[in-house]
C-alpha cells in the first residue's frame, strides 16, 4: 500500500525554450520602461478619458467600437487603484501621481508581448518548418510600429492578440480533428477559437473582419468535412456488413457524427461569440450606472434608467398621459442634437431673405436645451379645461388632442404655408388670431408607433408616439436644419405629408410630465417653473438598452475633420506616412509611430509572390500538371487563406470607409503578412530552389535581409521608445521618405 513512498516521485515535462526565450524577448521588448514617457501620448487623451469614466461609474458612448476594448483598459487602471481623477485633456500633459501609469500600459504590453510567440505556433500549426516559424517570430518583435503600439494606452495591440489567438486555436482544433475529434482538447480549442473572436470584435469593430475570415475557413472545412465517408469509423466492418439493414445503420452513424460535428461548430463559432458579446454590454451597463455628458445621446427612457441626471427628475412623474396633462416632448431622432419641441413669443418674419412670405405666427422649435418653455398641455378639443379632471382622463392612441404651449397658451397648428427652411414642407406655429381669413387649424391625431393594441395608452417616456394634423394629414417633424437669427439658430419644426412614409425625425416622446391643478394662466406659469416631485424610478430591461446603445453606436458619427496625421490606405503599404506621438518638452526626444520599411516592403512583395505563385499553380493544376504533393497543396491553400486572407480581410475595408483613417488602422493586417514572409521564403528554399547550391545563396540572403531588418529596427529605436535625443542632423538622417514628419527644433 505505501510501495511507492519508496520510489521518488518524478514529473517531466517537455519545454521548448525557443517558445520560452521568444516569449522572454516580447516581454522585454514591451515592458522595458514602460511608464516612459510619463506624459500622455497621442490616443491616450481619448482612451484614458473613458477609464476615469469606468473609475467613476458614469456612463459613456463612444462610437469606435463595443466596450471590452476599454474595458480591458480600465482593468489595467483598477489593478492599479487608479480613482479616475485626472484631466485628460492634451497630449503630452505630464501624468499626476495618482495615475498608475505602468498599470494602465501592462495589458496592451503583455497582449503584444504575447503575439510573439504566438506568431511563432501559429506557423508551425501550419507545418512549417521550426526555422520559418522562428522567423515570423522575430519578425512581430523587432516591427517598430508593432513595438511603439502596444507600450502605450491603446487597443491596436490587444485586437491583433485576439485577431492572432483565434487563428492559433482554429489551427489546433483543426489538427485536433485529424487525430482525435470530439476530445477534450479538441473541444478546447474549438471554444476558445470563438471565444477569441468574439473578443476581437468586443475590441473594436475591425475584429469582424477576422471573425468572418474565420466562419468562411471553419464553413468551406465543414462542407468537406460533410462528404467525409470516414467519419462513421467503421471501415473496419464493411466487408462483413453487406446486408442492407447493416449498411442502412452505417449511414445513420455517419449522419448523426457529421450532425455533430455541424452542431459543435455552430454552437462554438455563433452561439457562444453572440453570447459573450451580449456579455460584454451586460457587464458595461452593470458599470456605469451613473448619469454622465452622453446621456443626452441617448432617449429619455434610458436616461432615466441612469442614476442622476434625468433619472432625478423624471422619477416618481405619473406614467399614463391624461387629457390636462403638462408635457415636454423629445425628439426621439435626436440629430443633429437632441432637443425639445418649444416655442416663444417671437413670430416668424412676414418676408423672409428670399422673398417669401410667412403666417406671421408665433415660432415653433425644438430647443436643444431644458427650459420653461418647452412645456406643452395636452387639451381634450371637446372642451375648454387645462387642467386634468377627475376621474383622470388617459390619453389613448388614435384620439383627437390640441398641444397647448404652456407660457403662452397658444395651440400647436400648422396650415398651407411653406416652412421657413423646407419650403417643399408645412410651417408649425403656435396660433395667433389676427382676425383675418386664416382660421386654426390645431386638431392633432396621437399614433403611439410603438403600441401593442390600438387602445394603448399614451405612456410618459415609455411610449414613442407621432402628432398627425387633421387637416392637412402632415406629420409633426424635425427637419433638422437651423434657422437663422430671428430663430435663434434653433431648429425647425415642420409638416410633414404623411404619404412619405415613417421615419423617426417624426416620433416624440413625453421626458417630463405631471397633472396640471392650474387653470389660470398666471397659476400655472408658476407651476410650470416649479420642480417635478421625485419619489421613485423606472428601469429599462437589459435587452432594451443593449439595443438602444448598440443602435447608436452604429449610427452615431463622430467629428470626421481632417487630422494633421490622417492618411489614405494606399500611403500604408509602402509606408508613405508616420504619426509623431509625442515630444519631450524641452528635448528632441520623441516618440513615432513608423514602422520598419524593410519587414514593411518585403511582407507587400511576398503577398504578391505568393498570388502569383498561387494562380500559377492553380492553372496548371487545371492542366493536370501537380508541382506539388497534395498535402503541400492543401497547407500552401491553407496558408493563403488565412495568411493572404487576413491581410486582405484586414485592409481592403478600409477603402470603403468615409471616416478618417491612421496608419495604425493597418496594423491588424500587418501582422498576417508578416505570418505570410517566412512562409514564403520556406516554399521558395524548398520548392523553387532546384539544387543545393542554390538553397546556400538563397538562404545567404535571407540571413542578409533579416539582418538589414535587424539594422533598421536597431536605427529606428529611438523613434520607438523615444528615451533618447537626437541631434537635428541625426533626426534629418532618419527622414527617409519626404512624406515622413519628423519633428525638428528650431532653437
Amino acid at each position: 500500500m505505501w510501495g511507492f513512498l519508496k520510489r521518488p516521485v518524478v514529473v517531466t515535462a517537455d519545454i521548448n525554450l525557443h517558445l520560452v526565450a521568444l516569449t522572454g524577448m516580447g516581454l522585454l521588448s514591451r515592458l522595458w520602461q514602460l511608464t516612459y514617457p510619463r506624459a500622455v501620448v497621442f490616443d491616450e487623451v481619448y482612451y484614458g478619458q473613458y477609464i476615469s469614466f469606468y473609475m467613476k461609474r458614469i456612463f459613456f458612448l463612444d462610437d469606435s467600437g463595443p466596450p471590452f476594448g476599454h474595458m480591458v483598459l480600465a482593468l489595467g487602471g483598477y489593478l492599479g487603484g487608479f480613482d479616475g481623477n485626472f484631466l485628460w485633456n492634451r497630449i503630452g500633459a505630464e501624468y499626476s501621481s495618482n495615475v498608475p501609469v505602468w498599470s494602465l500600459r501592462l495589458l496592451p504590453a503583455l497582449a503584444g508581448a504575447l503575439s510573439v510567440p504566438m506568431a511563432y505556433q501559429i506557423v508551425l500549426e501550419l507545418h512549417f518548418s521550426h526555422c520559418a516559424a522562428v522567423g515570423a517570430a522575430l519578425l512581430m518583435l523587432i516591427e517598430n510600429a508593432l513595438i511603439t503600439q502596444s507600450r502605450l494606452m491603446l487597443l491596436e495591440s490587444v485586437l491583433i492578440f485576439f485577431n492572432l489567438l483565434a487563428v492559433l486555436s482554429y489551427l489546433k482544433f483543426f489538427n485536433c480533428q485529424k487525430q482525435s475529434p470530439f476530445s477534450l482538447s479538441w473541444w478546447f480549442w474549438l471554444t476558445l477559437t470563438g471565444v477569441a473572436c468574439s473578443c476581437a470584435v468586443g475590441i473594436k469593430y475591425m475584429g469582424v473582419f477576422t471573425y468572418m475570415l474565420m466562419l468562411v475557413v471553419a464553413a468551406v472545412h465543414a462542407w468537406h468535412l460533410i462528404g467525409d465517408q470516414t467519419l462513421s469509423n467503421v471501415g473496419a466492418d464493411v466487408e462483413c456488413c453487406v446486408r442492407p439493414a447493416c449498411v442502412g445503420q452505417m449511414g445513420m452513424v455517419q449522419r448523426v457524427r457529421v450532425f455533430c460535428h455541424l452542431l459543435a461548430r455552430a454552437v462554438a463559432l455563433l452561439v457562444i461569440p453572440a453570447v459573450l458579446y451580449l456579455l460584454f454590454f451586460y457587464v458595461h451597463l452593470i458599470l456605469l450606472f451613473r448619469s454622465g455628458p452622453h446621456d443626452q445621446i441617448m432617449s429619455s427612457a434610458f436616461q432615466a434608467s441612469l442614476e442622476g441626471g434625468l433619472a432625478r427628475i423624471t422619477q416618481g412623474q405619473p406614467l399614463e398621459v391624461a387629457f390636462g396633462s403638462q408635457v415636454t416632448l423629445r425628439s426621439v431622432f435626436g440629430k443633429p442634437v437632441p432637443c425639445w419641441l418649444h416655442s416663444h413669443q417671437n413670430t416668424y418674419p412676414m418676408i423672409y431673405e428670399n422673398g417669401r412670405g410667412s403666417s406671421h405666427q408665433q415660432q415653433v422649435t425644438c430647443y436643444p436645451f431644458k427650459d420653461v418653455n418647452n412645456w406643452w398641455i395636452v387639451k381634450d378639443p371637446r372642451r375648454h379645461q387645462l387642467v386634468v379632471s377627475s376621474p383622470l382622463r388617459p390619453v389613448r392612441h388614435g384620439d383627437m388632442v390640441q398641444l397647448v404651449h404652456g407660457m403662452t397658451a397658444r395651440s400647436l397648428n400648422t396650415h398651407d404655408v411653406a416652412a421657413p427652411m423646407s419650403p417643399h414642407s408645412q410651417e408649425v406655429s403656435c396660433y395667433i388670431d389676427y382676425n383675418i381669413s386664416m382660421p386654426a387649424q390645431n386638431l392633432w391625431r396621437l399614433e403611439i408607433v410603438n403600441r401593442r393594441s390600438d387602445t394603448e395608452v399614451w405612456k410618459t417616456i415609455l411610449s414613442e408616439v407621432r402628432f398627425v394634423h387633421v387637416n392637412t394629414s402632415s406629420v409633426l417633424k424635425l427637419s433638422g436644419a437651423h434657422l437663422p437669427d430671428w430663430g435663434f439658430r434653433q431648429l425647425e419644426i415642420v409638416g410633414e405629408k404623411l404619404s412619405r412614409g415613417y421615419h423617426e425625425s417624426t416620433v416624440w416622446n413625453v421626458e417630463e410630465h405631471r397633472y396640471g391643478t392650474s387653470q389660470e394662466q398666471r397659476e400655472r406659469e408658476w407651476e410650470l417653473n416649479s420642480p417635478v416631485q421625485v419619489d421613485a424610478s423606472r428601469n429599462l430591461s437589459f435587452m432594451a438598452r443593449f439595443s438602444e446603445l448598440q443602435w447608436r453606436m452604429l449610427v452615431l458619427r463622430s467629428d470626421d475633420s481632417e487630422h494633421k496625421y490622417s492618411s489614405s490606405p494606399l500611403e500604408w503599404v509602402t509606408l508613405d506616412t508616420n504619426i509623431a506621438y509625442w515630444l519631450h518638452p524641452r528635448t528632441s526626444a520623441q516618440i513615432h509611430l513608423l514602422g520598419n520599411i524593410v519587414i514593411w516592403v518585403s511582407g507587400s512583395l511576398a503577398l504578391a509572390i505568393y498570388m502569383l505563385l498561387f494562380l500559377w499553380y492553380l492553372l496548371r493544376r487545371r492542366r493536370n500538371v501537380h508541382d506539388l504533393p497534395q498535402d503541400a497543396w492543401l497547407r500552401w491553400v491553407l496558408v493563403g487563406a488565412l495568411c493572404a486572407g487576413g491581410w486582405a480581410v484586414n485592409y481592403l475595408p478600409f477603402f470603403l470607409m468615409e471616416k478618417t483613417l491612421f496608419l495604425y488602422h493597418y496594423l491588424p493586417a500587418l501582422t498576417f503578412q508578416i505570418l505570410l514572409l517566412p512562409v514564403v521564403l520556406q516554399h521558395i528554399s524548398d520548392h523553387l530552389c532546384r539544387s543545393q547550391l542554390q538553397r546556400s545563396v538563397f538562404s545567404a540572403l535571407v540571413v542578409a535581409w533579416y539582418s538589414s531588418a535587424c539594422h533598421v529596427s536597431n536605427t529606428l529605436r529611438p523613434l520607438t521608445y523615444g528615451d533618447k535625443s537626437l541631434s537635428p542632423e541625426e533626426l534629418k538622417a532618419l527622414r527617409w521618405k519626404d512624406s515622413w514628419d519628423i519633428l525638428i527644433r528650431k532653437h
